[in-house]
């Protein structure tokens, strides 16, 4: 598995930069050295990183996937504000970056320039601001502006790249050392297609955050995303509508930003709850840009406040024990796994 950066070298995961002085650095075979072995020893491989998927996330206090069914809905700017609220709570908190293509949970937590420490049990990702452990691909890469690209076979392109997908973030999840986190955020990539990803990989979700916005539009496509998540029996599902309205400076009055209240219609098909409705305020891009999430910037402003509120909703779920499973890495070999299994025949 070798994604490829051009002009500037390829990034293999593990990266190069993981290889510290005076540590043992695991090796992990890529589809170069592996595409002349059996199934067999490939399977071995992916059971192997499913064991010790398992044992990370048993650390795990709770482990809370943020998705969306499409882009734009301000998902990754919901995970950041979220992780800020909760470990200004005093919580330990993880944030990974499951975005391989796309990622930008590093520079909105200020760790963009860390270093990775690759330790025998495993990669210890860098703090962010408040102590927040981050994991992204943006730490692997080494010209942060070229595109990801994967190094395929001649045919079965799609097919190729998506087991290629699969399998970092397999490794992501297994190799990375939490420590014992009171929750593991994870940034889902916004499609459908990447929920299930997620979920043959952490069959045992226990909690599911589904960002939307009021928008008629967004509501028929996060529609799609909740019947997949019903039918995975993922314990907890709940909505956070985001962008809801906006404060006038000149009036004074609070307006929707869009027409209709989607996300309210949604809940009230999918039988899901609304756990925060986040006001739209244009200074919340900004802070992330800049690695200083709103919730940190302004505590006491409406978009903490209802943060917090939605901060509030987890930890009473967590203290009520409620619908939650431990998170693990076992469960039945998947069609992702099959799928890895033939792209090397």
């Amino acid at each position: 598995m070798t994604p490829e950066v051009p002009a500037t070298g390829s990034t293999p995961i593990p990266c190069t930069r993981l290889q510290p002085q005076g540590h043992e650095v695991r090796k992990f075979r890529t589809y170069g050295e592996v595409k002349h072995q059996t199934e067999s020893e490939l399977l071995e491989q992916v059971l192997d990183q499913r064991s010790r998927l398992s044992a990370r996330l048993s650390r795990v206090g709770t482990v809370v996937a943020i998705a969306s069914g499409k882009g734009g809905v301000g998902k990754s700017a919901v995970t950041t504000n979220l992780a800020t609220t909760l470990a200004t709570r005093g919580h330990q908190v993880g944030v990974l970056d499951a975005d391989l293509n796309g990622p930008s949970i590093a520079q909105m937590l200020a760790v963009t320039d860390a270093t990775l420490e690759d330790r025998k049990d495993g990669v210890v990702p860098p703090r962010g601001v408040a102590g927040i452990r981050v994991m992204s691909m943006e730490l692997l890469q080494r010209n942060k502006d070229a595109p990801l690209r994967w190094k395929e076979p001649d045919s079965d392109t799609f097919l190729w790249q998506s087991s290629m997908e699969a399998s970092a973030l397999r490794e992501f999840l297994a190799d990375v050392d939490w420590g014992e986190a009171d929750y593991l955020l994870i940034d889902v990539p916004p499609g459908t297609d990447k929920i299930r990803r997620l979920l043959e990989l952490v069959p045992n979700l226990p909690v599911l955050l589904m960002v939307t916005t009021p928008s008629e539009i967004s509501r028929s496509v996060v529609a799609r995303s909740i019947r997949l998540v019903k039918e995975a029996g993922v314990p907890t599902v709940a909505l956070v509508s985001n962008m809801t309205d906006y404060l006038c400076p000149d009036c004074g009055n609070r307006h929707p930003l869009f027409r209709g209240n989607g996300a309210r219609r949604l809940a009230e098909d999918s039988g899901h709850p609304i756990w925060a409705e986040i006001p739209f305020d244009p200074r919340m891009g900004e802070d992330t840009d800049r690695g200083r999430p709103r919730t940190l910037e302004d505590p006491e402003g409406e978009v903490a406040l209802a943060f917090g509120s939605l901060a509030d909703r987890l930890e009473g779920l967590v203290q009520s024990g409620d619908n939650l499973e431990k998170s693990s890495g076992d469960g039945v070999m998947s069609k992702e796994t099959n799928e890895e299994q033939g792209a090397f025949k």
